[in-house]
């Protein structure tokens, strides 16, 4: 999953995003309005952290005119403004939920997980398509009963496609989700994932439909 960090102090900012990388989420981090609306605009983030006070334009006013145009990227506002006129202000501009500072990551995270859950309609947290399930807090993998091993970036591929069952995803569309910017991206890295999830869970799971993307078989039980 790709997120816009959108927080101008730089230590909350680094640590935020380095942590959310580590846990296998790709981070575009940005310090002020201005330059929140620009990463807005590429329309490649599937959910915004936003702080309120920011330099150029308020978080708020931000919030406020993404919605007017009909943009309903999830958006979980991390302040440090607590008074409950404060969070009854950014609930109703559109945030899907409000986090105070200080916060703990794992917390941030698990309302990330959440609020996707919310979107897509599932009470459950685990992913099942077909043999296979995906625990998104744990990162834990199993194919037919057996649990499989997978690093950060194989395990956010196929997380990917799992969300999206029956759905065609390209190379570009994959290399969106895996990679924030200035994140060198191999010549065949996407490939390189494939195979290698290929040989753990089994070859024919994940198709390669010729010139258009991946996407998980429909028989994969």
């Amino acid at each position: 999953m790709r997120l816009l960090l959108v927080e101008d102090d730089a230590m909350i900012g680094a640590a935020a995003r380095d942590g959310l990388r580590q846990d296998g989420f790709a981070v575009d981090w940005v310090r002020d309005g201005g330059q929140a609306e620009a990463a807005l605009a590429t329309g490649v983030h599937e959910m915004v952290l936003l702080d309120l006070g920011l330099p150029r334009r308020d978080g708020l006013s931000i919030l406020r005119s993404m919605r007017a145009r009909s943009d309903e990227t999830p958006v979980i506002i991390l302040t440090a403004r607590d008074a409950v006129a404060d969070r009854v202000a950014g609930l109703d501009a559109g945030a899907d939920d409000y986090v105070v500072k200080p916060f703990d990551l794992e917390e941030v995270e698990a309302r990330v997980r959440a609020l996707v859950r919310r979107r897509a309609g599932r009470a459950r947290a685990r992913v099942k398509v077909g043999s296979l399930t995906l625990d998104p807090a744990t990162h834990e993998v199993t194919w037919r009963g057996r649990r499989v091993e997978l690093p950060g970036r194989e395990y956010a591929l196929l997380a990917a496609l799992a969300e999206r069952p029956g759905a065609i995803l390209s190379r570009a569309q994959l290399e969106e989700r895996l990679y924030g910017w200035n994140e060198e991206i191999g010549s065949n890295a996407i490939e390189v994932y494939v195979h290698g999830l290929r040989r753990k869970l089994e070859p024919g799971f994940i198709r390669n439909v010729r010139g258009l993307g991946y996407t998980l078989a429909a028989d994969g039980a």
